[in-house]
């Protein structure tokens, strides 16, 4: 989905200086557009903006250049929120007709190639303002640009963010429930990762990622484990920290997610192959996931014994409780049971429509998101200290979840900071410099409350 922000004003001149667009003013449009090929989504489009005479949903397939190029023109800035890989095919769109772009994704390769482009158009294109990546960026150029301008060195810089079911509904065996796509969530978990280390390059293959996890320590209150995400190298240079022997950044998960995971992964239960026997089949019935499980596996039957037995023949296990922990959990999930499979061609696909079912948020439930940077810091006097800065934040039942309110206002803020001029650079932006970061923060932490937690925990 993308929404597109318009105003009733006639003149450019005044949609761009209009105070209307900072108050949220009844004159202002909002139009939400979602891609043509998920039109069946459109349904939940119109739910969401039910009651909001300003808010229009439509349909609209971004390929179509023409079709693009109509909606984006009608409107003054765009704020992408599509998957990643279709944000430069609206991005030069918004180039051709010099409109402004908001996303909460990363600046791909691709998209930093269209930076003098943007420029060239007049336009913003402001990129990374979610909350990771976002909110994160914010407080980290906070503690680096107050360090560095005391005379300070950063020489550790560790990030890890997660977002996760509150402790109390977090009960099922992955410690974890899907807010969003969990092919997205899954394979976000695989991906190769890369860190600086005692100054030194390290690489850690998707395929061992859930080796890597350890321990981190938070609060006393909650059993996390981290692991490094993707690669933090670039960090040195984005964020000015030469000087930086360790930088990581990575991802949070309760206690107990690892070692489930990884018994998925050894099952290829995660493979991206297609198989014949998990295409759907119209004329036939599905077949049980007892039989779905044994033919993945290469099981000897479906029966539960040979199912459990073909499983611990693929993995290792700690001991006798983690394996029975893992079963009972592949049990809950009904991978040895008579349930009909969804098929969807894949074992990965077929296994995210069983866990979007079984591990969905319920009615009343809360989300969590806990993001900490923790910095080793050497001052200007040569002594050293710890400092950490922390957001321990949870989602209303009856209102907003944590990951929507903390995607959602920092992209809000900087829609506004573009149209009321305190957002005045041009080109491909991510919020890497303190005079970009600070009035963001600011109004986040003054207006809305969002704020993360600074102490010093070590000297």
């Amino acid at each position: 989905m993308f929404f597109s922000i318009s105003f009733e004003s006639s003149l450019e001149s005044e949609k761009r200086s209009s105070s209307s667009a900072l108050a949220l003013s009844p004159d202002q449009r909002f139009k939400f557009s979602q891609i043509k090929a998920f039109q069946s989504q459109l349904v939940n489009a119109k739910k969401l903006v039910h009651g909001l005479k300003n808010a229009l949903p439509i349909s609209l397939d971004v390929n179509d250049d023409k079709a693009l190029d109509e909606a984006v023109g009608k409107v003054d800035l765009v704020i992408s929120l599509i998957p990643y890989t279709y944000h430069v095919t609206v991005v030069k769109s918004a180039i051709r007709n010099k409109k402004d772009v908001v996303t909460t994704s990363y600046v791909s390769p691709a998209m930093a190639e269209l930076d003098k482009e943007a420029k060239e158009a007049g336009i913003t294109v402001m990129n990374e303002i979610g909350l990771d990546p976002g909110i994160d960026h914010l407080w980290a150029i906070k503690t680096i640009h107050e360090t560095h301008q005391a005379g300070g060195k950063i020489k550790s810089f560790l990030s890890y963010c997660g977002g996760l079911p509150a402790p109390e509904a977090s009960g099922n065996p992955l410690g974890y429930k899907f807010s969003w796509s969990a092919r997205g969530a899954l394979l976000a978990s695989t991906n190769t990762a890369r860190f600086y280390d005692a100054n030194k390059v390290q690489e850690v293959p998707g395929s061992e990622i859930m080796h890597a996890l350890r321990p981190y320590f938070v609060y006393p209150g909650f059993a996390f484990w981290a692991y490094p995400n993707r690669d933090s190298t670039p960090y040195r240079e984005r964020y000015s920290i030469p000087e930086a022997q360790k930088i990581i950044r990575g991802t949070l998960r309760y206690q107990g997610f690892a070692e489930f995971f990884r018994t998925l992964v050894a099952m290829d239960l995660l493979s991206q192959e297609e198989r014949d026997f998990l295409k759907p089949n119209p004329e036939g019935h599905p077949m049980s996931w007892a039989e779905a499980t044994s033919k993945i596996l290469g099981a000897t039957s479906r029966a539960e014994d040979d199912l459990v037995w073909a499983v611990s023949s693929k993995t290792q296990f700690k001991d006798n409780e983690e394996k029975s922990r893992v079963i009972a959990g592949l049990r809950w999930l009904g991978l040895f049971s008579n349930a009909d499979i969804i098929p969807r061609r894949t074992p990965l696909d077929t296994l995210c429509a069983t866990l979007e079912t079984k591990c969905a948020y319920e009615p009343g439930e809360r989300d969590m998101v806990m993001l900490q940077h923790k910095f080793e810091i050497e001052k200007a006097d040569g002594t050293s200290e710890t400092r950490t800065s922390t957001l321990c934040d949870y989602g209303d039942p009856k209102g907003y979840s944590s990951m929507a309110k903390l995607v959602g206002t920092p992209c809000a803020v900087a829609v506004l900071q573009i149209f009321d001029g305190t957002i005045k650079e041009k080109g491909v932006l991510a919020p890497m410099s303190w005079d970009l970061c600070e009035p963001l923060l600011r109004t986040l932490k003054e207006e809305y409350g969002i704020e993360l937690k600074e102490e010093v925990v070590g000297v």
